[in-house]
């Protein structure tokens, strides 16, 4: 374990806007009893005359709910509070995050230990809880430099991030206290109507309107093939593999939104990330996880191990619509965040590209919809596909251009605003 919180990947000074009070949370876990005494086992939190202080840096790699390191001597601990703004109706609930982790651990041994739930906003302002930190590799953007080379490893990798779905998909909800999450069937036309309603809600003059794609999901939606619990969020960037050996993951992460629900669903959605080495240049700068290295799967192969070890069936044509789903669910979860920084909400300038990046699944949705590939090379384009591509560009294009006036707009008014007040601070 490095000396200080800045040896720890991913771990950054906190944004002087995610700040927050330090002492109340010691002074909080100073008073906590985790259901597993041993996650604080060897914790020097020290006490009410002599507190102890932890390092606090704050996790980059999130876009969602804001993570921070609490490095306390003897142990990192983990804390997760929801962003600042307006949220989205049922999202960063940090006390269903917590119970959830809380009861599947026992059954599903890759969460981390919980500490502590705290439902008190006068402590930090919100609500927030905190864990265990796990010590292992989190993949990022690109694949560490010692496997970089390493095809076979690699591969064996990415099989076993397969199976570990296939596995929690496969998990007894009602032995884990867990069937409250449970809505009944009709989890599909739930999602596909509440992520449309989201979009709506949360839309802005930069995004496109996205209801071809909407309409094509309303009226192409299955059943559903099965319930069972899902991560709704499985991505590579939210496994821990052991630092001994990276085809083993010891750790799932963000549970903000499991659920119980379509496993095909939860699949769609975590392919939504999965971006592959020919998939064009636009869609590869929006990329998070090093999917697209040597050795990976590819998102047909995906598939087909994940249907193979689940036991499920689903052909090429069948699996159009929960590639698209998940891509359009993407883009909502993308313009929620879009909407908090157009209106001023957060000033991150990490989501000023989350416009471009809405823009560019809309256009991905309509080209599956349409040719059933996301990808579109000189060579396969066709005289009728000349047209539709057109369309497509104009149709994100336009939207991006009164994104670019409204941050022209921004921009001046911030600068008048300072030329006005320091004029007032002479006077």
């Amino acid at each position: 374990m490095s000396a200080t919180a800045a040896g720890v990947p991913g771990a950054r000074a906190v944004r002087s806007e995610d700040a927050f009070d330090v002492e109340a949370v010691a002074a909080w876990l100073r008073r906590v009893t985790p259901d597993d005494a041993s996650v604080l086992a060897g914790t020097d939190l020290g006490d009410d005359d002599e507190p102890v202080l932890p390092e606090v840096r704050q996790f980059s790699g999130g876009a969602s709910n804001l993570t921070y390191l609490l490095r306390y001597p003897g142990a990192d601990l983990v804390l997760r509070r929801p962003p600042a703004g307006t949220k989205a109706r049922g999202a960063h609930d940090m006390e269903r995050e917590y119970r959830v982790q809380s009861a599947l651990r026992p059954v599903f041994p890759m969460v981390p230990r919980m500490v502590g739930y705290c439902g008190d906003p006068s402590v930090i302002g919100s609500e927030f809880y905190v864990m265990e930190r796990l010590e292992g590799t989190i993949l990022r953007k690109d694949m560490p430099r010692e496997l970089r080379t390493d095809v076979v490893t690699t591969r064996r990798m990415c099989e076993r991030a397969v199976d570990v779905l296939a596995e929690l998909h496969s998990v007894d909800v009602e032995g884990a206290g867990l069937s409250d999450l449970d809505r009944g069937d009709g989890y599909v036309r739930r999602q596909v109507e509440g992520w449309s309603a989201r979009y709506r809600r949360a839309r802005t003059p930069d995004v496109p309107d996205f209801e071809p794609v909407m309409a094509w999901l309303d009226a192409h939606q299955p059943e559903d093939v099965r319930r069972c619990l899902i991560h709704n969020d499985y991505r590579l960037d939210n496994l821990v593999l052991s630092p001994d050996d990276p085809t083993s993951v010891i750790g799932v992460l963000d549970w903000e939104m499991a659920t119980v629900g379509d496993p095909l669903m939860d699949l769609g959605g975590a392919l939504a990330y999965w971006i592959e080495e020919n998939d064009g240049p636009l869609f590869k700068a929006f990329r998070r996880q090093p999917s697209h290295a040597p050795g990976m799967l590819t998102r047909r192969q995906v598939v087909e191990r994940y249907t193979s070890r689940a036991g499920l069936e689903v052909d090429e044509q069948q699996w159009r619509f929960y590639e698209v789903f998940g891509l359009f669910r993407l883009a909502v979860i993308a313009q929620q965040i879009n909407h908090r920084y157009f209106h001023g909400q957060t000033t991150n300038p990490a989501f000023r590209s989350f416009r471009f990046a809405v823009a560019l699944l809309e256009q991905r949705c309509a080209r599956i919809i349409r040719t059933g590939s996301g990808s579109l090379t000189p060579r396969q384009l066709g005289p009728t596909d000349v047209l539709p591509e057109l369309l497509g560009a104009r149709r994100a294009l336009s939207p991006l251009v009164v994104g670019g006036a409204h941050d022209a707009r921004s921009w001046i008014g911030g600068l008048l605003r300072g030329v006005v007040g320091g004029r007032g601070e002479e006077n």
